[in-house]
């Protein structure tokens, strides 16, 4: 059965390019009718963050990006683990870890190490001024018999364990995206694979958890390519079957640099607190770096797992544009309707106006073809609870002037004005008001857009007859007359 992982530290919020990887590898799994599972690598224990489980698993479960198995989140929000593979989280599994690199060091895989910070230093130091290479000149596997290391060991002496490369040949692997890969190994270093306190490196704890959580296609970060041939090796000195390798590009600012946390908001919750649908997210993020094929772009969570395939993932780093996202959220947003609006952005929304319902509603209607995001929903119909202050200026139209607006308010202060409270609506409103147009034989702009500016106090607003009857007919007659102090 296909079996991929999602497996973040908790060293922070999920990153926008942590869910396209978990989204690939749910996509991978389910199209393939098989298991997608999320487990914790916490074993950084100084980087770990107070919350950051919680953050990770919340976003995904806010993605759709629900695991089968691994750690979960129950009804109530707790996390929780489910599985016969368990624990699910490294910490809760050190002495798996621990077994396997006495296996190691038993079988003269790894060794000892027992040099200092300070001579690792200067080591890295010699190499980058010599331009060599870096890496551990393994002075303790040269210099430190087994029994010292054993006698150094025992009497408490601070130390790692570092996996030993062949220095001999190639390590070669045929990745799912890149096509065959190949290391030579004299240039791959003696991975520390236990650190001094005692907590495995990722990449001891990544082979002994995906091998015996029978994980069969590992998908991950271009980053992770040069640490391959460690892992491989490291299932050759185990004697297991390798899992199948697929590296996905880097994602990039628009300057191609590396979208990183510590440029501007890239956190999944960040989207998710500024008001963007979470399907719109998941469908943006799927483009990055993967295309069915054809024009479409609008894709539902369920079609994208019927469409997905890897071997249509581009080897090139994929470009976050904020301005395809805002697209996709305002493709999704129109296909909305207020209601359903207004139970989702009620996060976003004034007390006023969520105590207005009905009202709200009807601007929700006119508004949501104009937002990019329900964060930008409130302020967009704030001008329908209350007039904003404006300037007389922006009552004249581009193609006319004061006089003719001094001239054409009061005209359309009396035509509304005969319109009965009961027949108030945007097609009366819109048939009286343009029978006056035609009458008078004025240019519309003449006169909309005056009437739209003293409705709305805005220049970009919706159009005048549907603010007019969301309004009603006593607040737009007093909007007119506003305006008309302004002029007089």
């Amino acid at each position: 059965m296909i079996r991929t992982r999602f497996a973040p530290s908790p060293t922070g919020l999920l990153h926008v390019g942590g869910l396209r990887t978990a989204l690939y590898q749910y996509l991978f799994a389910k199209n393939n009718g098989g298991k997608f599972l999320v487990r914790i690598e916490d074993t950084d224990r100084e980087r770990t963050v107070e919350g950051g489980i919680q953050n990770i698993l919340s976003s995904l479960y806010w993605a759709g990006v629900i695991p089968d198995e691994g750690v979960k989140l129950n009804e109530k929000g707790e996390m929780i683990q489910v599985g016969d593979f368990g624990p699910y989280i490294q910490s809760e599994r050190l002495e798996i870890y621990q077994k396997h690199a006495e296996f190691l060091i038993e079988n003269k895989f790894a060794y000892h190490c027992f040099c200092t910070a300070d001579r690792l230093d200067q080591i890295r130091h010699s190499q980058q001024e010599n331009k060599k290479p870096t890496g551990y000149d393994r002075f303790c596997l040269t210099n430190v018999s087994d029994e010292e290391a054993q006698r150094r060991v025992a009497a408490g002496e601070k130390h790692v364990i570092r996996l030993k490369m062949p220095r001999e040949g190639e390590t070669k692997f045929k990745d799912l995206i890149r096509g065959e890969v190949v290391f030579k190994n004299e240039l791959v270093d003696d991975q520390v694979l236990i650190k001094s306190d005692g907590f495995p490196t990722y990449h001891l704890a990544v082979v002994v958890d995906d091998h015996f959580m029978q994980i069969s296609h590992v998908i991950r970060g271009e980053e992770w390519i040069s640490s391959t041939p460690k892992h491989i090796q490291l299932y050759k000195c185990f004697g297991w079957e390798l899992p199948v390798f697929a590296h996905l590009s880097l994602l990039l600012n628009s300057d191609k640099s590396k979208l990183s946390k510590r440029q501007g908001d890239v956190s999944v919750s960040e989207y998710e607190k500024n008001g963007y649908l979470p399907e719109a997210l998941v469908n943006f993020v799927a483009f990055l770096g993967w295309n069915p094929g054809g024009e479409r772009e609008i894709f539902s969570l369920e079609e994208l797992v019927k469409e997905f395939d890897l071997g249509k993932v581009n080897k090139t780093g994929a470009v976050f544009n904020l301005e395809k996202l805002d697209w996709f959220n305002k493709e999704y947003l129109k296909n909305l309707s207020a209601e359903e609006i207004f139970e989702k952005a009620g996060a976003w929304l004034t007390p006023e106006q969520k105590m207005n319902p009905e009202k709200t509603k009807k601007v929700i209607a006119l508004e949501k073809d104009r937002i990019k995001n329900f964060s930008e929903l409130s302020g967009s119909i704030k001008f329908l609870y209350e007039l904003p202050e404006y300037s007389k200026e922006l009552l004249i139209w581009k193609k006319s002037n004061l006089a003719e607006v001094q001239n054409i308010l009061p005209q359309i202060k009396t035509v509304l004005s005969k319109i009965e409270e009961k027949e108030w609506s945007k097609l009366v409103v819109e048939q009286s008001v343009m029978s006056m147009v035609k009458e008078k034989g004025y240019n519309n702009g003449m006169v909309l857009w005056p009437l739209r500016v003293a409705l709305s106090g805005q220049e970009n607003s919706p159009g005048p007859f549907e603010i007019a009857e969301v309004l009603g007919k006593t607040e737009s007659q007093l909007r007119i007359e506003i305006s008309l102090s302004k002029l007089a």
